[in-house]
């Protein structure tokens, strides 16, 4: 089986294959029936996954991938290549939005992508959730608003029993009118998901201040004068060293009510262009690479996944409709 060492960089993203591209020059020698570094056989007529039309891995974007990235990526290339038959050729993106292009136009067929990215090609129709990126045995996690403790505000979050008291549609109101805090304008704890639901719950809210953190978020609310409440992930009040930094944060802070577990962290997608077949082959094998310790560390350094579960596109509905609700824009949700 001959492998396609050399990575292509940037140039493949905007076109469709087969095409002539620029490939990034590595210290591993190729074998000598690999074509010029410079050419990938124009051949259209190849079925997908033979040499001539390999199937394109892409892995995070990136505009200066460290040699540790281009190392792991010939790594899992190899991998996939050995256990499913087909050929690979591993692609780096300059952008998020460039991936997403590129599946949209046949030249991508695996990526990790973020929550926001998983909902444009999800909706595009262009690729599907294969694998969700788990942290502390979960692959999806919580929002949550916070306030100063007071009469004024009520929580309907009972922290015994890690559990709501009622539905957002009652516990939000009491925000009417109020200024939040939020972390940045593509965090989906600290931003998105929270304005979904104050919009599915009918709550029009003041100009917000954006803080770029979630820490600076309970600090600000934590201080006052700032912002009446903060919107944040599940429990950035707990964040290490921050009860030194804010005495009795916790009875100071109080949370009015947490999201359900809707927010995802990365997703592995497919592209919907291949066939059923295939992407069944894909996942399997992505499955048995994760029990070795060389595809794991393969995984792990070029997309952070130390672990993660099989999904589709059904787990994500939840999260997709607060995102909706939130009436923003999705491609301008991604990162620069």
């Amino acid at each position: 089986m001959r492998t396609l060492a050399p990575l292509m960089v940037l140039a493949l993203f905007g076109c469709s294959l087969p095409m002539r591209v620029s490939l990034a020059r590595e210290a591993t020698p190729t074998r000598t029936s690999t074509p010029p570094a410079t050419d990938v056989p124009a051949t259209p007529t190849a079925p997908l996954g033979s040499s001539q039309n390999p199937l394109v891995l892409a892995l995070s974007p990136s505009t200066q991938p460290g040699a540790d990235v281009l190392s792991a990526g010939q790594v899992l290339t190899s991998l996939l290549e050995k256990n499913t038959g087909y050929s690979f050729a591993s692609v780096i993106p300059p952008s998020e939005a460039n991936l997403i292009a590129a599946f949209g136009a046949g030249n991508a067929h695996l990526a990790t992508l973020s929550p926001f990215g998983y909902l444009l090609v999800s909706e595009a129709g262009s690729a599907e959730a294969a694998f969700a990126r788990e942290q502390d045995g979960a692959i999806f996690y919580s929002a949550e608003f916070i306030a100063p403790a007071g009469p004024q505000t009520l929580s309907y979050f009972d922290a015994v029993a890690q559990a709501n008291l009622a539905e957002s549609s009652v516990a939000l109101l009491q925000f009417e009118n109020k200024k939040p805090c939020w972390t940045d304008a593509r965090s989906p704890s600290g931003y998105v998901v929270p304005l979904g639901f104050l919009r599915q719950a009918g709550v029009t809210t003041r100009e917000p201040a954006f803080l770029a953190s979630h820490i600076a978020v309970v600090r600000a609310v934590y201080a006052g004068g700032i912002c009446d409440f903060g919107g944040t992930y599940a429990d950035a009040r707990l964040y290490p060293g921050l009860e030194d930094e804010l005495p009795e944060s916790t009875e100071k802070l109080i949370v009015v009510w947490r999201t359900p577990s809707l927010i995802p962290y990365e997703t592995m997608v497919l592209s919907r262009r291949l066939p059923v077949e295939m992407r069944r082959l894909l996942t399997r094998t992505l499955v048995d690479l994760m029990a070795t310790p060389e595809g794991k560390q393969a995984v792990q350094t070029l997309y952070g996944i130390n672990a993660m579960q099989v999904v589709t596109d059904g787990h994500y509905e939840a999260f997709r409709a607060v995102v909706r609700a939130s009436g923003l824009h999705l491609a301008d949700l991604l990162g620069p």
